[in-house]
């Protein structure tokens, strides 16, 4: 029953792989490619390996795919003007596709079965424990400089991505913290004392105190009296960052 299930997944991924470079619409690739990381990871599952099936998944099917879909959906393809280049550029295409063929054949070509494949011993977990927790021991203790410095070149990456990407505009707010926590209540807020059906307009507009702390009010409101009220901006002043009326 098992090699029946292998049969199975392998043809499918066959199958959906070709159909990945043979299909004319990108988004039926890219559906197909879906199609295909999922064999595989039903590949993964039937060899016992259920962490790889699951990853495969989530990083390759959730993640790659998804975006491939994503680029390709929002990109503008002009599928006439494509196929009007190609064949302009199939000879040139063949002769890569050769060297390439070329090149693998070479490199396969020197390679021999031992005749005592069937003995070498396999990294079977002991009882008990998944094979999960068996490949955590061996990345993470002999593996563990190459898996870091696997981090590193990605975290590089994604630096470079940054900064490559990085546009300065002089027209953006941006956020300054330390002027943010310099800032006081008496160089922010002002209090002012209106009578009724009067707005602040008729006092000269909003005015903000440079470093003290006042109330501004309209004599004979609540008590205040004249002197105690600060003089009206003039009309066009604008010395305190304010409105002027």
């Amino acid at each position: 029953m098992t090699q029946i299930v292998f049969y199975v997944f392998a043809t499918v991924l066959v199958l959906s792989a070709g159909m990945v470079v043979s299909a004319r619409n990108p988004v039926h690739s890219v559906l197909f490619l879906i199609l295909a990381f999922f064999n595989a990871a039903g590949l993964f599952l039937v060899a016992g390996a259920e962490f790889l099936a699951m990853i495969l998944v989530i990083v390759y099917v959730g993640a790659v795919a998804v975006l491939f879909l994503f680029v390709v959906m929002m990109l503008d393809v002009r599928f006439t003007q494509m196929r009007e280049g190609l064949q302009r550029y199939a000879p040139f295409g063949a002769a890569v596709g050769g060297v390439l063929f070329a090149e693998l054949a070479l490199a396969f070509g020197h390679w021999r079965i031992a005749e005592n494949i069937a003995d070498v011993p396999h990294l079977v977990p002991s009882p008990g424990r998944t094979n999960t927790a068996a490949l955590g021991d061996v990345l993470y203790t002999h593996y563990v400089f190459p898996f870091e410095a696997c981090g590193i070149v990605l975290l590089v990456a994604m630096i470079g991505a940054i900064v490559l990407t990085l546009r300065e505009r002089p027209m953006g707010r941006r956020q300054n913290i330390d002027r943010q926590h310099e800032r006081t209540a008496a160089a922010s807020v002002e209090m002012m004392a209106l009578p009724l059906g009067q707005g602040v307009t008729e006092l000269g507009g909003f005015r903000r105190p440079d470093k003290s702390y006042y109330v501004a009010s309209v004599p004979g409101s609540y008590g205040v009296t004249a002197e105690a009220v600060p003089q009206a901006a003039p009309a066009g002043d604008d010395r305190h960052g304010g409105l002027g009326q």
